[in-house]
């Protein structure tokens, strides 16, 4: 194995994108993940990999055998431990000067407010990667209602195609069962707006196994690369936001330009 190089630290490459100041402001902001699951999990990786100095991570699940296909912190060697002792573990192996806050509860609808007001003023962004509708709308909510800065993750089951997924606010999405949810029950509640990472692309129709019982029959299918992906792209979000640096256009991509290939023959 070759010898690292003087200059060759965990964040020579971060620093060469992200600038030095960008690296400052990273390590200086705090960010809050809601759910370690599939989209949170990796999520969580990619901000500590990324130089958040302070991570708030907060779930009450364990990891099972069906999370491996999709969770940064599902291994053989971690079933039945804590998401968020594993996670805190993780993130202390990629970022030991990381401060972690590693929360074992629930995140129930009627406690967000007290939950999201003990940390007013000490959490620079919020990303909800809850499964329950109730409490992903009690967080947008809040959000909206105090100005803190979230983005929220939409379903991730029955998708297959990472070219569809789109940031854009939850009153703009197309093909997206949960967003359809969330557009309802967001209007009944008067949240102006939330931003979400969704998946365009109609989900994929799951065959149900023959003698099924109703409620299995709700079983959603998810593949390996779809939740990691959109993990990566929310942490690309926040970490660009909080760094200043990546401007993105109106509708929440990238900006590209025009294409440079020209007409084809």
């Amino acid at each position: 194995m070759a010898a690292a190089g003087a200059g060759d630290t965990a964040t020579s490459k971060l620093e060469l994108i992200m600038g030095r100041d960008g690296l400052a402001r990273l390590a200086s902001s705090a960010v809050m993940v809601l759910g370690v699951g599939g989209v949170g999990s990796n999520c969580v990786e990619a901000l500590a990999r990324g130089g958040v100095g302070r991570l708030i991570v907060v779930d009450h699940d364990v990891v099972q055998p069906s999370n491996i296909n999709r969770q940064a912190i599902a291994f053989h060697s971690t079933i039945g431990r804590k998401k968020v002792d594993v996670a805190r573990a993780m993130i202390a192996d990629i970022n030991p000067d990381a401060q972690v806050e590693a929360l074992d509860r629930f995140i129930l609808a009627e406690d967000v407010p007290e939950f999201l007001d003990a940390y007013a003023g000490r959490v620079d962004y919020v990303v909800d990667a809850i499964d329950t509708v109730s409490a992903k709308l009690a967080v947008a909510q809040y959000a909206d209602a105090h100005g803190v800065r979230l983005v929220s993750s939409m379903g991730a089951a029955n998708k297959l195609r990472p070219e569809a997924f789109r940031f854009a606010d939850v009153y703009d999405t197309v093909n997206c069962p949960l967003c359809r949810i969330m557009r309802k029950e967001a209007r009944k509640r008067g949240i102006r707006r939330l931003r979400v990472l969704y998946s365009c692309e109609q989900p994929v129709a799951v065959p149900v196994r023959a003698g099924a019982e109703r409620r299995e029959r709700s079983n959603l299918g998810t593949a390996s690369f779809v939740p990691p992906i959109m993990g990566q792209m929310i942490a690309g979000e926040v970490l660009c936001e909080l760094a200043g640096v990546g401007g993105r256009d109106g509708a929440g991509g990238a900006a590209c330009g025009k294409a440079e290939g020209g007409a084809r023959a």
